[in-house]
């Protein structure tokens, strides 16, 4: 936490929840109805799943095989493209209207547009309404690479809040230990991890990050059925238009690995706990990895934040 923290307890909340696959008004009408819900809990902070906004691909495979691509393959991604949202902008200015009507600091997972490139991109917004930051999956996973382009290091994103520094990383980025180290060094205390992951080894990963950052851990995974995606793309896996595509299974997990919500599996849910702030000092007590419990002597991590464009433009004489 940081030094101006005042705050020694925060009620918070995760959000697990189908977004309206590829409706992006429907996804932001959704998303301003749930932080409404979660904020009547009491929640100061208010976490939701990956692409909530405007839906994870899951058992899409936009007609790809190496070496090739089919026609309904590339509407099908001009659709999820004109679907995604562009930050700042008009979806952007409802959600913090959302947060701000609450007083509560909200993240929210995005699928940004950006030019004719999508990226799956996590969002803070203030209790004043404000965007205070955001941050870009840097390493899509597997067939993501097809659809999603690469974040860079200037997204590394913590904000201050009272409950102390809220910081993002998405999905199997968790699964990158240099990225986990890079969001140790900026002090996160509220550690969110919105996924896709809805498999039974998630929750242990979630432990494990929580015990080595000494930090709370949010993390947030959507329900959703078949029948939810439009009938202009398609969707491979289930059997049923009621096959269970992403289970859930959002936690919240407290400093020393303690599982304080969920993990839940059964539909659709807001996972409330009353944290305590204390915990997280009380946590680097015997371990800091990046304070007493580092070598610095042995090991660096050399972090570039800088802003990478692919085309630069000078003007002047």
């Amino acid at each position: 936490m940081t030094s101006s923290t005042k705050e020694t307890t925060v009620q918070v909340a995760v959000v697990q929840a189908a977004a309206v696959p590829f409706d992006t008004e429907a996804c932001v009408d959704k998303a301003v109805r749930l932080i409404g819900e979660a904020a009547a809990t009491g929640a100061k902070v208010i976490v939701f799943p990956e692409a909530f906004i405007v839906g994870y691909p899951k058992g899409l495979n936009y007609g790809l095989v190496v070496g090739a691509r089919d026609a309904a393959g590339r509407e099908e991604f001009r659709i999820y493209l004109d679907a995604a949202i562009e930050v700042p902008g008009p979806q952007t200015q409802r959600l913090g209207e959302a947060a701000a009507a609450h007083g509560s600091y909200v993240v929210m997972g995005v699928i940004e547009r950006e030019l004719g490139t999508c990226y799956c991109t996590v969002l803070f917004f203030g209790p004043d309404g404000r965007l205070l930051g955001k941050h870009r999956k840097l390493m899509p996973t597997a067939l993501e690479r097809m659809i999603w382009g690469f974040g860079d290091g200037s997204t590394l994103t913590a904000v201050d809040s009272p409950y102390g520094r809220i910081g993002s990383v998405i999905c199997w980025e968790n699964y990158m230990p240099m990225l986990r180290m890079a969001m140790y060094s900026k002090n996160v205390a509220l550690y969110c991890a919105p996924t896709a992951d809805d498999r039974d080894t998630w929750l242990s990963s979630m432990q494990h990050i929580a015990m080595e950052g000494r930090c709370f851990v949010l993390t947030a995974c959507q329900f959703i059925r078949k029948k939810d995606f439009p009938d202009t793309v398609r969707v491979s896996l289930g059997d049923s238009p009621d096959s269970v595509l992403m289970r859930g299974g959002s936690a919240i997990v407290s400093p020393l690995g303690k599982v304080l919500a969920g993990p839940h599996f059964e539909g659709e849910t807001i996972l409330t706990a009353t944290l305590d702030l204390g915990d997280i000092g009380r946590g680097k007590f015997d371990f800091d990895v990046v304070g007493h419990y580092s070598r610095p002597d042995v090991f660096q991590l050399h972090v570039n934040e800088a802003l990478l464009r692919p085309v630069v433009a000078k003007t002047g004489d």
